[in-house]
């Protein structure tokens, strides 16, 4: 299998569903073929999972019922999504992805990395993404992005700053594990300025010559 994928994650408000769009549309204006995706969802199976995790009370699971969701979810992505479209060569663009749920419920979430780890070696085995490329802001100024969009899946921000706070920072720490896999980018500037890092990033890792217009 091609491994064609990249991801990017973060916090919620970040500016991922932006990017990603972005930077799939930059894909198909250089003629390559590319799928965009997202998670919790990405496939039929999946997207009825999302709605139990993104809506309602931020209390009505424990971390360990979110990640045993977010693990069958990745599975149905994987399974009907992902891997037929890496299969034929093509690329996979996707908003979150395994490190959303190391940082939300490993760390944040105080499951630990060893179990998250553990699930999603016994759910999907050794697949990873290409590419990751995690967007940096401050957790506040995130939020208040999030609660202005207004989309009603805010479960997860319902949990507040300190949740979000821990969220961030388990981030940087996986972007710093692997500075080959994982490249770390500052959100705070305009969304044109972050596209421009993102591309830039992008062209490097795959010389590609992707532009922004």
């Amino acid at each position: 299998m091609i491994n064609k994928m990249i991801v990017i994650d973060g916090v919620d408000g970040s500016g991922k569903g932006v990017q990603t769009r972005r930077l799939h549309q930059a894909i198909l204006n250089a003629g390559l073929e590319c799928l965009l995706t997202r998670e919790p969802g990405g496939s039929a199976a999946a997207e009825d999972i999302r709605e139990l995790l993104v809506n309602g009370d931020p209390d009505k699971w424990d971390s360990m019922t979110e990640l045993l969701l977010m693990v069958a979810a990745r599975r149905s992505h994987l399974r009907d999504t992902i891997w037929p479209t890496l299969e034929k060569g093509s690329w996979v663009i996707s908003d979150r992805f395994a490190d959303s749920s190391r940082a939300f419920q490993g760390i944040a979430g105080e499951l630990g990395l060893q179990t998250v780890d553990k699930l999603h070696q016994l759910s999907i085995g050794d697949f990873t993404p290409d590419f990751v490329l995690i967007l940096d802001i401050d957790e506040t100024v995130a939020l208040a992005r999030a609660e202005a969009r207004g989309t009603g899946e805010d479960r997860f921000e319902k949990k507040g700053n300190d949740y979000h706070r821990k969220v961030r920072n388990a981030f940087r720490d996986i972007a710093e594990s692997d500075t080959e896999r994982y490249k770390l980018i500052d959100a705070s500037g305009s969304m044109d300025e972050v596209t421009a890092k993102i591309i830039a990033a992008v062209n490097s890792r795959f010389s590609l010559k992707l532009s922004t217009d």
